[in-house]
């Protein structure tokens, strides 16, 4: 059986040892947000450079929280309970694995099953993808009433959501459970069913695509769309910045397959594919809708 904790100030149980395969951005944000929580946790890279590089992300992450005040326990604790491997071996004592590797179908699918192998039969398997049909991913597990979507949002430390996406073969204890993790972290989750794009990505991408063509016809600047957004529909941050902090390169991938599977009305503007094939692809590269240097 899975060991479950729960942290001191919330009753919600966590699965004990969490496991997070990619250790990028939103990778390190999924295991600051479970070992803030109470959770030992591992993070698995492809390669020895690669770990290295999550480990300092995950440890800047910890050193930002504590110099907020927002941690409950010392940064050496939480610190202490944080690993990185090379090896999907090290998933073995998890409860909990989440996939954070790239938006890319086979890499998706290969993980995945890799990762399945690893595990005892009683552990639980998720996918941060943000829009790919996690249905269909499940299609490729020996185990898939045992898999679900937890997709977190960036960045994971301020962001107060996570989207549960229940595939068509996901138990139901496994999505009652799923639940009390996602408030477990503090955050509150948003439960649906899987359809390309789910809700958030759906909806998200939409607004930015239209905002990309609003540029690109001239009707205004990405600042004023952006302020048009923020000050009237109280938008915590623009469609235009938010592309430009999720990745243009991010955001093309998800409306291509949104397009493939939804419709012309998530073609991606000839706009999105020129920057990105610029290397324009917004804070990550220096340059997108704004200049991040």
């Amino acid at each position: 059986m899975n060991n479950f904790t729960a942290h001191p100030e919330n009753p919600a149980q966590i699965p004990a040892a969490v496991g997070v395969l990619g250790g990028g951005r939103m990778g390190a944000g999924i295991a600051h947000a479970f070992l803030a929580s109470g959770a030992t946790v591992v993070v698995v890279e492809r390669d020895g450079d690669a770990a290295e590089a999550a480990r300092g992300r995950v440890a800047d992450v910890l050193k930002k929280s504590a110099e907020r005040g927002t941690s409950t326990e010392p940064l050496e604790t939480l610190s202490a309970r944080f690993s990185v491997s090379t090896d999907y071996s090290a998933f073995t004592p998890c409860g909990l694995v989440v996939e954070a590797v790239p938006e890319d179908w086979d890499l998706k699918v290969a993980a995945l099953t890799a990762v399945e192998d690893r595990l005892d039969a009683d552990a639980w398997l998720a996918t941060n993808t943000s829009s790919l049909s996690v249905s269909g991913l499940s299609d490729n597990l020996r185990r898939p009433e045992r898999f679900l979507g937890l997709h977190f949002f960036n960045p994971v430390p301020a962001s107060l959501l996570v989207e549960v996406v229940l595939a068509k073969s996901t138990c139901a204890e496994l999505a009652g459970a799923a639940r009390s993790w996602v408030e477990a972290l503090g955050k509150t989750p948003v439960v649906v069913n899987d359809a390309p794009g789910f809700a958030s990505s759906r909806l998200g991408v939409a607004i930015a695509l239209e905002a990309i063509r609003m540029v690109e016809q001239g009707v205004a600047s990405a600042e004023d769309i952006d302020a048009a957004m923020v000050l009237g529909y109280k938008f915590p941050v623009g469609p235009l910045k938010l592309t430009d902090i999720v990745g243009l390169d991010v955001r093309l991938g998800i409306a291509e397959y949104l397009s493939s599977t939804l419709g012309e009305r998530f073609s991606p503007p000839q706009l999105l594919r020129d920057m990105v094939e610029r290397g324009e692809l917004g804070r990550k590269s220096g340059k997108g809708f704004y200049s991040w240097s």
